[in-house]
C-alpha cells in the first residue's frame, strides 16, 4: 500500500483526479465529426459536454457523505467500475441521444474519483499542507489537458471517435486495478449518522452556513467557469470560425493548457511561503489578466487563434494558483466531513461549469466574442470575491 507524503500516492490521486479531464479533453476535437457521424447539430453535440457536467455534479451529492459513513475505497472502486462501462457505451453509441445518455453515466462514475481524491488529501493533510498537495497534484494532472487532446486529435484523424472512448476504456481498467492494489484506506473515523435523504440534506445545510466556506466556493466556481467556457467554446471557435484542423486544434489546446502546468508548478513551491490567502490573490489576478487580455484581443484585432491562446496561458496559469487553494480553504475547516464537502465544493463548481458552458456554446456562432467576455467576466469576478473576502476569510481562521 503506498504511503502518506510520497511522490507515488500524489501520482495516483492525481491520475484519479484527472478522469474528468481526460474523459472530456480527448473527445474535444471530435466533436464536429460525432455532429457530422450521428447527424447531429452543434447544440446537440454540446449537450453530450453539458449532460457530463450536469451528471458529474449531481453525482458528487451522494459520494461525499457515503464515503463518511463507508469509508474512501470502497466508493471509490464502485465509481471506478461505473466509468468504464459507461466509456464502453459511449465508444458504442450509434446515436447522439445514446451517447448522451452514456456520457451522463460516464460522468456518475467519474465524479466519484474526484470527490474522493480530494476527501483522501483532507484525511492526510490541512491548510497550507493540503493545498500544496493539491497543487501537486493538479501539476501532475495538468499533462491530461496538454496530452489528451492530442491523442484524442490524433486519433480522430486515424481511427475516428469510436476509438477515443476506447481509449477512455482503458485508462479507466488502468487506474481501477491500481486503485485496488496500492490505495490505503484513509478513513479512520466513519460517521455514525445512518445514510439517508434527511442526513445529507442537513449536513449540507451545516456546511452552507460557513461564511468562509461560502467564499472560498465562489472563487472556485468562477474560477473554473472559465475553464469551461473555454472548453465548451474552442472547438466551434477555432475548428468552425478559424479554420484549425482537429489535430491543430488539439495543439492549439495543448498549448492553451501549459499554463495549467507551469501554475501547478509555480503553486507548489509558492503556497508553504506566502500561504493560501496569497496564492489565491495572485492567482485571481493573473484569472483577470488572461481574461481581459483575450477581449483586449478581440477589440483590437490581434492574431485570433494566437491572442486566444495566449491569453488562455495566462488564465490557466491563474487558475492553478487560485483553485487548488481555494478549495483547502474551504476542506480545511471540516476534517470530520471531509466527504461531504468535497461533494459540496464540486457540486457548486461542476454546475457553475455547465451553466457557463451551455451558454457559451449556444452563443458561439460567427464571432469569438461570447468566448472572450464570459472568460474576461469569471476572471474578473474571481479577483472581486478574493479581495471582497480577505477580512471574512482572515476572521474564519482566526475564530
Amino acid at each position: 500500500m503506498l504511503r502518506p507524503n510520497t511522490i507515488a500516492l500524489t501520482a495516483l490521486l492525481a491520475l484519479l483526479t484527472a478522469f474528468g479531464p481526460v474523459a472530456t479533453d480527448m473527445y474535444i476535437p471530435s466533436m464536429p465529426d460525432i455532429g457530422r457521424s450521428l447527424d447531429a447539430g452543434a447544440s446537440a453535440v454540446q449537450l453530450t459536454l453539458s449532460a457530463y457536467l450536469v451528471a458529474f455534479a449531481l453525482g458528487q451529492l451522494v459520494y461525499g457523505p457515503i464515503s463518511d459513513r463507508y469509508g474512501r475505497k470502497p466508493v471509490l472502486l464502485a465509481a471506478l467500475a461505473l466509468f468504464c462501462v459507461a466509456s464502453l457505451a459511449c465508444a458504442v453509441a450509434s446515436s447522439i441521444e445514446m451517447l448522451i445518455a452514456a456520457r451522463a453515466l460516464q460522468a456518475l462514475g467519474g465524479c466519484g474519483a474526484i470527490v474522493l481524491s480530494r476527501a483522501i488529501v483532507r484525511d492526510l493533510y490541512a491548510g497550507e499542507r493540503a493545498g500544496r498537495e493539491l497543487s501537486r497534484m493538479g501539476a501532475i494532472m495538468s499533462f491530461a489537458p496538454v496530452i489528451a487532446p492530442l491523442i484524442g486529435a490524433i486519433v480522430q484523424a486515424e481511427l475516428g471517435w469510436h476509438a477515443t472512448f476506447l481509449i477512455i476504456v482503458f485508462i479507466g481498467i488502468i487506474a481501477t486495478v491500481v486503485a485496488w492494489r496500492s490505495l490505503p484506506e484513509t478513513l479512520h473515523r466513519r460517521s455514525a449518522v445512518p445514510i439517508s435523504i434527511t442526513s445529507i440534506l442537513q449536513s449540507y445545510r451545516s456546511l452552507a452556513g460557513n461564511r468562509s466556506l461560502l467564499a472560498h466556493l465562489g472563487i472556485v466556481a468562477c474560477s473554473y467557469a472559465g475553464l469551461f467556457a473555454w472548453i465548451s467554446g474552442s472547438p466551434f471557435v477555432l475548428q468552425n470560425l478559424y479554420g484549425l484542423s482537429p489535430v491543430s486544434f488539439g495543439i492549439a489546446f495543448a498549448a492553451a493548457s501549459i499554463g495549467s502546468l507551469t501554475g501547478g508548478a509555480i503553486a507548489t513551491s509558492l503556497v508553504t511561503r506566502v500561504g493560501l490567502d496569497w496564492t489565491i490573490g495572485l492567482g485571481t489576478l493573473a484569472l483577470a489578466t488572461g481574461g481581459l487580455a483575450m477581449v483586449a484581443g478581440q477589440a483590437l484585432g490581434f492574431a485570433p487563434v494566437a491572442s486566444l491562446v495566449l491569453s488562455m496561458v495566462v488564465y490557466q496559469i491563474g487558475l492553478m494558483l487560485a483553485l487548488p487553494q481555494a478549495i483547502a480553504g474551504a476542506m480545511t475547516p471540516f476534517p470530520d466531513r471531509a466527504g461531504t464537502a468535497s461533494s459540496l465544493i464540486g457540486v457548486v463548481q461542476q454546475i457553475s461549469a455547465a451553466l457557463l458552458g451551455a451558454v457559451v456554446g449556444h452563443t458561439v456562432g460567427q464571432s469569438a466574442w461570447p468566448l472572450a467576455g464570459a472568460i474576461a467576466a469569471m476572471g474578473c469576478l474571481s479577483f472581486i470575491l478574493w479581495a471582497g473576502s480577505r477580512r471574512l476569510r482572515a476572521e474564519a481562521v482566526h475564530a
